[in-house]
C-alpha cells in the first residue's frame, strides 16, 4: 500500500472523526473509535462508512 504521508495526516474517520491507523497487510485504514476498516484498493482509501468492515 502507497498512501500520501500528507493525505494520511489529514484522512479522518467520517462516522466519528477519530484518527485512522495504518493497516499495511490488510490494506485498510483502521478507526479503533468506531472499530471500523477502511479498504485502500489501488492505493485509494475507500472512506465509506457503507463500504467499512466492522472490526471483530
Amino acid at each position: 500500500m502507497n498512501l500520501d504521508p500528507a493525505l494520511l495526516e489529514i484522512l479522518v474517520c467520517p462516522q466519528c472523526r477519530a484518527t485512522l491507523f495504518v493497516d499495511d497487510e490488510a490494506s485498510e485504514l483502521v478507526c479503533n473509535a468506531c472499530a471500523l476498516a477502511y479498504p485502500v484498493r489501488r492505493d485509494i482509501p475507500v472512506m465509506l462508512v457503507d463500504e467499512a468492515r466492522a472490526l471483530s
